[in-house]
């Protein structure tokens, strides 16, 4: 994974995986496959999955043309609530973007080591085919 500044400000964790190199042959399967994640592990409540794509061109918006689908799954470690600040950076979200020959996988870092290390592993159990 590349962990990067977006916009100078946000910090971002990304990871392409080739599709050669998974068993997801669409945006679903890999949603599917995080879900699945986020559902064995006892301290992860799934929220939602949100379309991001078909909002987007719902609503007229612009898409790059390399995105073929893109969606969020929406999850809360919510492991500890010790004040009233953190909820502005609950619920976590990973993002999966279909660029044709590959998916971009996305997620803002979380203020919590183990969420940044469990997403990692989720992120990067992906790519579950030998390259």
């Amino acid at each position: 994974m590349k962990q990067s500044l977006l916009m100078e400000k946000y910090p971002v964790f990304d990871l392409e995986i080739p599709k050669s190199e998974t068993s997801c042959a669409s945006t679903d399967a890999v949603i599917a496959a995080l879900k699945a994640r986020i559902d064995a592990h006892p301290k992860v409540a799934y929220i939602a999955t949100f379309d991001h794509f078909a909002h987007t061109t719902a609503i007229g918006g612009t898409i790059a043309e390399a995105v073929k689908d893109a969606r969020n799954i929406v999850f809360c470690f919510g492991v500890a609530l010790p004040n009233p600040h953190v909820l502005a950076v609950r619920p976590r979200s990973i993002g999966v973007a279909d660029m044709g020959d590959h998916f971009h996988v996305t997620f803002l870092e979380p203020p919590m080591e183990i969420a940044t290390r469990e997403m990692e592993a989720w992120c990067k159990g992906l790519a579950d085919k030998p390259a």
